[in-house]
């Protein structure tokens, strides 16, 4: 059932790592000559294999993460904010409670979808035409008459829905409405979810995580990427980071071409279980981290909260910190061999603080492991030309210049004062190209390793401090050049 999610319509590193990196960037040819681009990610075999690859013993690890590196858009869309829909959840949670237990359905899970679909509003609609999804749970006109075994009069309930808008007699169209279409009671619509859930379950071999992923993408939609994969009982998570461009492709492709955000719906999910949980146990905790969420446009400041790591105050604490290499000065070479490209105007405006540019070229490490990462993994999908990096470390000073002639530049907490961000231009030589660093970007999300957001010139990434991960995997070192594959399926 394609019910709508109304919400996304409305998604201090030790020096013995730093000096591995080093070796990479510019200390040496730690490779003993072998090309870094031909990283494939999603490989689990053979020339370019993945370093972060999914195992069955990862799990747990890759489903935590997902979770929490795709909770943003819970945050950024949630009508009145994440603190407001999970009140307005919460005073559902009896109702919810008699519907999961009425089909042994976890609640947190029905609670979840709750949140997730309609941010705890049962008038809820995904938009006019009510023959789509409408309701607490976002339930599709076809799907309830057909399926699920409700009463829903469309041409009735568009008329009452009208007249509820022009405010004439509220109440009782409102209660008329539940009568003609049951979407709009709440407690038909939980037990009508709570009814899908069992259906799917059943036709996806007992499995409750896979009936969740069902409720948004459909039964056969799921049945039909379990079948491309070449396996119809595995976890969720096995189908969703084992599969990408390079390795089980045609399963990558069908959830790809879906474009609605199906693939990562029961991370969603889960998200949305944990804001919950959070707001029963400390809403003020919750909104601290709802005021994080929302405090830029990517998640950036839950990965660095202001005060949680060092600012560079101005160039000379940046020559010290690259003295001490907990900055690594980029080094075009070696990045070259990664598939990335410095611009000639990085750091263009230190001539007026009388520095050099090249004081401006340097990343922490777990950002420059991340950097290259992206940079193989763009390059050795799509075999096309490097991605350009625009702008790495800024100091203050250098981010007050900044913000004088760029209105992109915050006047606030940058990131880029604290060496875990990048930019890399939006200017790609192929489509081919710009799928591939869309997924890689997707999946290092999914991954919890970064925050990114889409600005008019270039693409905005904040690293984690959880990327140190990937610093002795890459210099652990990179596999022969690979054949160059064909562009990523449509």
């Amino acid at each position: 059932m394609r019910a709508g999610a109304l919400l996304v319509l409305a998604i201090v590193t030790g020096g013995g790592l730093a000096a591995v990196l080093l070796r990479q960037s510019g200390g040496g040819n730690a490779d003993g000559g072998r090309n870094p681009s031909a990283l494939l990610p999603g490989a689990t075999s053979g020339q370019g294999m993945d370093p972060l690859r999914y195992t069955p013993a990862l799990r747990a690890d890759r489903e935590a993460r997902a979770a929490a590196g795709l909770a943003h858009v819970l945050y950024a869309k949630s009508p009145g904010g994440a603190v407001a829909t999970a009140q307005r959840v919460a005073a559902l949670r009896p109702k919810v409670e008699r519907a999961a237990k009425a089909g042994d359905v976890d609640p947190n899970v029905l609670e979840g979808i709750v949140f997730l679909e309609s941010a705890g509003r049962p008038d809820a609609q995904a938009g006019r035409d009510l023959s789509g999804a409408a309701g607490l749970t976002q339930i599709l006109a076809e799907t309830a008459t057909n399926l699920l075994g409700m009463k829903v009069d469309v041409a009735a309930s568009t008329r009452l829905t009208r007249g509820i808008a022009r405010g004439h007699k509220v109440a009782a169209r409102v209660r008329q409405r539940r009568r003609v279409d049951e979407r709009f009671d709440p407690d038909k619509a939980l037990a009508a979810t709570v009814k899908y859930l069992g259906i799917a379950r059943r036709d996806l071999h007992g499995d409750a995580e896979l009936a969740i992923v069902g409720y948004h993408m459909g039964i056969g939609n799921l049945q039909t990427a379990l079948s491309r994969y070449g396996a119809k009982d595995i976890p969720y998570a096995q189908l969703f980071f084992g599969t990408s461009p390079v390795d089980h492709r045609r399963a990558y492709a069908f959830l790809a071409g879906l474009g609605d955000d199906s693939s990562t719906y029961l991370w969603r999910v889960r998200a949305a279980e944990s804001i919950m949980r959070q707001y029963r146990a400390d809403p003020a905790a919750l909104a601290v981290v709802a005021n994080l969420q929302t405090n830029k446009n990517s998640a950036e400041e839950v990965l660095h909260p202001e005060g949680s790591v060092p600012e560079y105050a101005d160039p000379f604490a940046l020559g010290r910190a690259e003295a001490a290499r907990t900055l690594i000065a980029l080094d075009r070479t070696s990045l070259a061999r990664y598939g990335i490209q410095i611009s000639p105007s990085m750091g263009e405006l230190a001539p007026r603080l009388k520095q050099s540019k090249r004081l401006y070229r340097a990343l922490r490490p777990e950002a420059l492991a991340v950097l290259q990462y992206l940079g193989a993994a763009a390059q050795g999908i799509s075999g096309s030309a490097p991605l350009i990096v625009t702008s790495t470390i800024r100091d203050r000073p250098y981010q007050h210049l900044l913000t004088a002639s760029n209105i992109q530049a915050t006047k606030k907490y940058s990131l880029h004062t604290t060496g875990y961000t990048f930019d890399i231009a939006r200017r790609y030589v192929s489509s081919a190209q710009a799928k591939a660093f869309q997924f890689a970007l997707d999946r290092l999300t999914a991954l919890n390793l970064i925050a990114w957001v889409r600005e008019p010139a270039a693409i905005h990434v904040t690293v984690s401090s959880q990327a140190r991960e990937l610093l002795p995997l890459l210099a652990a070192g990179a596999p022969a050049p690979a054949p160059v594959l064909s562009p990523p399926v449509p």
